[in-house]
């Protein structure tokens, strides 16, 4: 059996060649320079110990203590 020289995709009922889609993706695959943020970002002015969760959970400030007996 032969192997065909082109490839036909048949998508949303039209039919495209390989040949012509192998440079479309690659256009879709780099990325643009400069991408725009999702939000503004702010600088964190918390103390180290403080700025996770985690961190917070390990040493607890002696705020957080005298807010829990309250």
């Amino acid at each position: 059996m032969l192997l065909p020289r082109t490839i036909d995709i048949d998508i949303d009922g039209h039919r495209y060649l390989w040949r012509d889609l192998v440079p479309l993706r690659r256009t879709q695959a780099t990325p643009r320079i400069e991408q725009p943020t999702l939000f503004e970002l702010r600088e964190d002015h918390r103390p180290p110990g403080v700025r996770t969760a985690a961190e917070r959970y390990e040493a607890p400030s002696l705020f957080t203590v005298l807010e829990r007996l309250e």
